[in-house]
């Protein structure tokens, strides 16, 4: 059942938890309501929960963590096709962003499919970058699931560095076909979801010849295996790559060319094609063929913030529970939510949850804001999407993860088992810090967008955007930083665009300096890249603050301001607290200011303290999405664990078959030796 007011409190719950709840001041069902933008999309939430629960074919009966790969593959592929087949029964097929993320949640939990990137890369791609006739040829095959399609583009030598993919596509004016080639091994495509043995067609990233020129990475669409046999056609080598820290019920897979032909039509043909004569007709704009990777993005940092969410409402409501140690001597031993220590591992991470959710709403509304107006020819909008969502991908990515591990460390030992729910949060989300881009190269790639604009903003004739427009203010000498009561969100986002605006002159003035050191202008980048990395990191973290006070703003429940105050304070204070450097350069703050500001992050701790259960709470996330016996909403966590633990295959026979074969054996010999 949805977790939200009058269903949070039950009978025969745990009473620590109960007694959090009893004792919150702040109203769970508002604060859903603002989290997941209305009542009425939490009130949607639980009429798909309870749908999702209602047909049989939904029902998750086995735990993935004790199938073989084999098997897990099997089932994940099983609950694919029957959430795919109810699908249009249940959710509004155009929100892949809202319900159809929380419907597949439900169903294949922290885990890829078969349809993964059928549905979030390949769909997308076809409605943006092909023709009419294509558009009529392949639309209809991937909505009606008559094909499986994933998208090759990483490879074994290549992954972020689009430009130098080595798997070739040469035009053969003759026959008018493409030649598909793996020159090398490192053109191996490698790592694509549901390539290895679920798809049998696959969007192929390539680098385009024709007559002898070479014009860059395209997209092919292109078949790999028979239709109706399965088997791979003939000059492709392809398989699965093998066991992954995590998402083991996905094959992802490599894949080889071997002088492939394919028609030319397979070239993706709204934005570049080729004539039948080989004439190369390029696109308007660069960029354009971005548009599958950036949707990606978009729909990730929403993906992160919900591991977030789920970590911290496991880590907080089994601190509520969970009694160990004593804070006064001699007393009862305390709930470890009562710890400022464990505090400061789980609040700030509850911060970050919302900041990021809010960050994904926003970049979501831009992304389709770009969208319509690619399809009329406007890209003006294109580089600041891709900045952003370069920006945020690496920050929530990476922040995630750290907020994921910290919250773990904060369940002691149990969160080290299975049955916590973490190494499977863990697993499925730190992907998200390569994937679709690996965060350092993406903070190298913001960092050249924002060089651009020093010269100009320093010359008096700046050209930015509403995201940096920041940069061209005037810049304080002191801060006004007195105290975390006194400051204002204003202020606050002041704070964080003066340290970023002064981290960028600086690194760009290194850059600039470098080059007079080193005798190209690459390694004189490659010098000052730590630097630019962490302009960038400013950059987006200033950005993270002012969006989340600007969304909060709009709230007009004088009952939840406070809360969603404290914790954008939090975030503020905890990230500046963590970069003090940056706001100690030129005696912006001093170190009194920086004192000061922990001391804030203490007395939010404090502030917060009762309301701790209440806010995780609030995410909404059921005990089916969390898949966490630490997490439970009942908080009866013991009993359950050793429940979860004799469903172990281990525990179907008294006497295993490790003990008769060889450990039973080596004990009788020995015996018979004494």
């Amino acid at each position: 059942m949805s977790a939200l007011e009058p269903t949070l409190i039950r009978p025969g719950d745990n009473p620590d938890i109960t007694k959090e709840r009893r004792a919150a001041t702040v109203p769970v069902n508002a604060l859903a309501a603002f989290i997941h933008g209305g009542a009425d999309i939490v009130k949607r939430r639980k009429e798909i929960y309870d749908a999702v629960e209602a047909e049989p074919a939904l029902r998750n009966n086995l735990r993935l963590e004790f199938l073989p790969r084999e098997q897990r593959h099997e089932e994940q592929a099983r609950r694919a096709v029957a959430m795919t087949d109810h699908a249009t029964d249940i959710i509004d097929g155009s929100d892949m962003f809202g319900e159809g993320i929380y419907y597949q949640s439900l169903i294949m939990g922290r885990d890829l499919h078969a349809l993964s990137l059928h549905y979030s890369m390949v769909l997308p791609a076809i409605q943006n970058q092909s023709d009419e006739e294509q558009m009529e040829e392949w639309l209809e095959l991937i909505i009606t699931r008559s094909i499986v399609a994933t998208y090759a583009q990483t490879e074994l030598g290549h992954g972020t560095n689009l430009s130098k993919l080595e798997t070739t596509a040469t035009y053969d004016p003759e026959t008018e076909e493409f030649i598909l080639h793996s020159p090398t091994i490192t053109a191996t495509k490698w790592w694509p979801g549901a390539l290895g043995k679920s798809s049998n067609y696959a969007i192929v990233m390539a680098q385009l010849y024709v007559k002898g020129k070479h014009y860059g990475p395209h997209p092919f669409f292109v078949q790999l295996r028979h239709r109706d046999t399965h088997l791979p056609l003939p000059g492709i080598t392809i398989g699965d790559i093998g066991p992954k820290l995590g998402i083991n019920g996905s094959d992802n897979g490599f894949l080889r060319f071997n002088q492939f032909r394919i028609p030319r039509k397979a070239m993706f043909a709204r934005n570049a094609r080729v004539e039948k004569d080989g004439t190369y007709v390029p696109p308007k704009h660069a960029k354009l063929g971005f548009g599958a990777m950036v949707f990606v993005r978009s729909i990730m940092i929403k993906d992160q913030a919900t591991q977030l969410a789920a970590a911290v409402t496991i880590a907080t409501r089994y601190a509520a529970i969970r009694r160990q140690g004593e804070i006064v001597p001699n007393g009862q031993e305390v709930q470890i939510l009562d710890y400022q220590t464990q505090q400061y591992r789980i609040f700030p991470n509850i911060a970050k949850t919302l900041v990021f959710l809010f960050a994904a709403y926003e970049i979501k509304d831009l992304y389709l804001k770009v969208t319509s107006q690619l399809q009329e020819g406007n890209v003006s909008l294109l580089p600041q999407l891709h900045g952003l969502s370069s920006g945020l991908k690496s920050i929530v990515s990476w922040d995630t993860a750290q907020g994921i591990e910290q919250c773990r460390l904060a369940c002691g030992g149990h969160g080290y088992s299975q049955a916590s729910g973490f190494p499977d949060i863990y697993s499925y989300a730190v992907g998200g810090c390569t994937y679709e881009g690996e965060n350092i190269v993406m903070l190298l790639q913001v960092a050249r967008g924002l060089v651009k604009l020093v010269p100009g903003i320093r010359s008096g004739n700046p050209d930015l955007t509403e995201i940096t427009a920041y940069l061209g203010a005037k810049p304080s000498s002191k801060s006004n930083f007195t105290c975390a009561a006194n400051t204002s969100p204003t202020d606050l986002v002041a704070y964080f665009e003066h340290a970023a605006r002064e981290q960028l002159f600086a690194a760009y003035d290194f850059w600039k300096a470098n080059e007079s050191r080193y005798p190209t202008s690459e390694e004189a980048w490659n010098k000052a890249g730590i630097e630019l990395s962490k302009a960038s990191r400013l950059h987006v973290k200033a950005y993270l603050v002012r969006n989340y006070f600007n969304y909060v703003s709009r709230n007009t429940d004088s009952k939840i301001q406070g809360v969603l105050l404290a914790l954008g304070k939090l975030y503020a204070l905890d990230q500046l607290s963590g970069a003090a450097g940056a706001f100690l350069r030129g005696g912006f703050f001093n170190d009194g200011q920086i004192s000061t500001a922990r001391h804030g992050i203490y007395l939010l701790l404090e502030e917060l303290r009762p309301n701790a259960v209440a806010i995780v709470d609030s995410f909404d996330i059921s005990d089916r999405e969390l898949s966490s016996v630490l997490g439970r909403r009942d908080g009866n966590v013991y009993e359950n664990l050793l429940k979860w633990a004799m469903q172990s295959p281990l525990n179907e026979s008294d006497i295993s078959t490790a003990y008769t074969k060889h450990l039973k054996p080596m004990m009788v010999e020995a015996r018979s030796k004494l």
